[in-house]
């Protein structure tokens, strides 16, 4: 009735190894096609844990292929476990029905995410890519050439969705070492704790 592609990296890890670090996963959702990213710290590098694309069938009605899309997002934060979840925020459309079947989606994938209580963050468009490329007018080509490189991989799903939604995780765990690294600084001389 529905179909899951995903492409999974983990084959070449030990289990011990790929869970001692936060997981996160990235969501970019979509009615008809969700792309989901889930992108573990280890030992300071990031690492693909897996990834791919949820798909709901367009023979049938949006209620329907809501309920197929929390189905499979469910199955997936059990299967995965993700510390934190990433979603892109939404942008605004021309196309008006596009934009609320996106909305709904996101809604749909936002829920799940809580119910799981998994940490959920936002990102703007622009903050993703400037995360990930240092540009934060970035183009589709240049987005995948550093999703590739800095989870040094030369394999990535041929699915758009996907890597935008590993690019979302890579933006949370690079959000996360920023917020480390100023909340360890020390104050400005004459400030108040």
């Amino acid at each position: 009735m529905f179909r899951r592609t995903s492409w999974n990296a983990s084959a070449n890890v030990s289990s011990v190894t790929i869970n001692d670090g936060l997981l996160v996963l990235g969501i970019d959702p979509g009615l008809a096609d969700t792309g989901y990213g889930a992108v573990r710290r280890l030992n300071g590098r990031l690492m693909m844990v897996s990834c791919g694309t949820l798909k709901t069938p367009a023979n049938l009605s949006e209620p329907k292929r809501l309920a197929i899309l929390a189905s499979q997002l469910r199955a997936l934060i059990a299967e995965l476990h993700p510390q934190a979840a990433a979603f892109e925020e939404l942008f605004f459309s021309k196309n008006v029905r596009t934009a609320m079947a996106v909305g709904q989606a996101r809604g749909v994938a936002l829920l799940c995410a809580v119910e799981t209580g998994a940490d959920v963050h936002e990102y703007t468009p622009n903050q993703v890519k400037l995360s990930v490329t240092g540009y934060g007018a970035a183009t589709k080509g240049q987005m995948l050439k550093m999703v590739q490189s800095l989870l040094s991989t030369r394999e990535l799903p041929r699915s758009d969705d996907a890597i935008d939604a590993l690019a979302i995780a890579i933006c949370h765990h690079h959000s996360g070492r920023l917020r480390t690294i100023i909340s360890r600084a020390p104050a400005p001389a004459g400030s108040r704790a």
